[in-house]
């Protein structure tokens, strides 16, 4: 008996190493739970300042290209966005770069409606850019805020706190504003730009809804969007006669104006890719907003360059109180992240104290069993 007990009331050996305490294990894990959240919130900014400066210089390359070099066909310039995303990840593809899933029958229902969103979107996006001046481009997207909320609302369930529909009521509020004062009014250019507006909402909501697909993933969505449209669009832009138009430019002789539409291909690739990757990371609907916010440079360089904008007091009121929205919108979602990040911590300090308790008593069981292993016959 003497024997037994001093065995187990003898102190551990210094060579054998001793268990890590509670304190230090919960330290550890609180540790990974703060920093998991800071890097998140890091890629979160980094895809959403990524699509912001795309979005800037795809709006600006294609306003030169289709208003100061005037070439008459828009449709044709989404046509050489497409083959060149096309292109790009088809070459990124056999080089193992990207990885997707090769076709099958299953995946035009897979990515549907993607396709027909894609495809509008290219067109009256283009469209409403060479109807409309860049102000007026800008004021009048910034109902897609409006419309994504709505969407992501049915689509994807996500509700909002009364502050952040305040703030975009306010959006749509000023864009009003701005936009009846418009003296260089186009009806065909706001039709395309509100087609616009519905078109990218819901291409932003059904992309973060599709992400989740196995197997596609987002360089698959960009490739099969660009690869199933790009036949029937050039059928249509060769029944219209907008092919014919572009391939007479007579401006293909110029090697400014080639440089300026290979840009414009290229950022219709960089541009889809900033989208799915912002969306990926975040909401559809922060993707909106921050394309609202990039559209504060847009519209005040709009004022100097393109030589098309008409100024008016109440047009240049609107556009400053849909950009004071835009601001308090993002404020209050960056405000909402912290929030959440915040929660996410307290409820990691509340899973660390559970496993604490948990193993003080899992601690406090095992040493009874000892006890009683060691305690002499009677």
């Amino acid at each position: 008996m003497s024997r037994r007990t001093s065995s187990f009331t003898s102190p551990p050996s210094p060579s054998s190493p001793s268990p890590p305490s509670s304190s230090s294990a919960a330290s550890a894990s609180f540790s990974s739970l703060h920093a998991a959240p800071r890097g998140g919130q890091l890629v979160k900014l980094i895809s959403a300042v990524f699509y912001a400066v795309s979005s800037f210089l795809i709006i600006v390359i294609n306003k030169t290209v289709l208003t100061n070099y005037r070439f008459p066909s828009y449709t044709f310039l989404g046509i050489g966005q497409m083959a060149f995303t096309i292109i790009i990840l088809y070459l990124a593809k056999v080089c193992k770069a990207v990885s997707f899933q090769d076709f099958d029958k299953s995946l035009p229902v897979k990515i549907f409606p993607l396709p027909l969103l894609y495809v509008g979107n290219h067109v009256t996006g283009l469209g409403s850019t060479k109807k409309l001046s860049l102000p007026m481009f800008t004021v009048l997207r910034k109902f897609t805020i409006l419309l994504t909320m709505i969407l992501e609302s049915k689509i994807l369930r996500k509700t909002f706190s009364p502050q952040l529909v305040c703030s975009v009521l306010a959006i749509v509020f000023g864009a009003l504003i701005a936009a009846s004062s418009d003296l260089a009014f186009d009806a065909e250019g706001y039709t395309f730009v509100l087609l616009n507006d519905v078109f990218t909402a819901a291409s932003g909501v059904y992309t973060k809804k599709k992400l989740g697909i196995e197997g596609l993933g987002k360089y698959g969505l960009l490739f099969y969007n660009a690869f199933i449209i790009i036949i029937p669009t050039i059928l249509a832009s060769a029944y219209t006669g907008d092919l014919e138009k572009a391939i007479m430019f007579k401006g293909w002789l110029s090697l400014s104006f080639i440089v300026y539409f290979l840009l414009s291909c290229a950022m219709g690739f960089v541009l889809m890719y900033s989208i799915v990757l912002c969306s990926h990371y975040n909401s559809a609907l922060t993707t909106t907003v921050i394309g609202a916010i990039k559209n504060v440079a847009v519209a005040y360089i709009g004022m100097f360059i393109g030589g098309d904008y008409v100024f008016s007091w109440p047009n240049f009121i609107g556009l400053n109180i849909c950009i004071s929205g835009g601001l308090v919108y993002s404020y209050l979602t960056f405000h909402g992240g912290s929030s959440a990040q915040t929660a996410n911590q307290e409820e990691g300090k509340l899973r660390v104290h559970v496993v604490e308790e948990d193993r003080a008593e899992k601690s406090q069981f095992s040493d009874v069993l000892t006890l009683q292993s060691v305690r002499p016959a009677v």
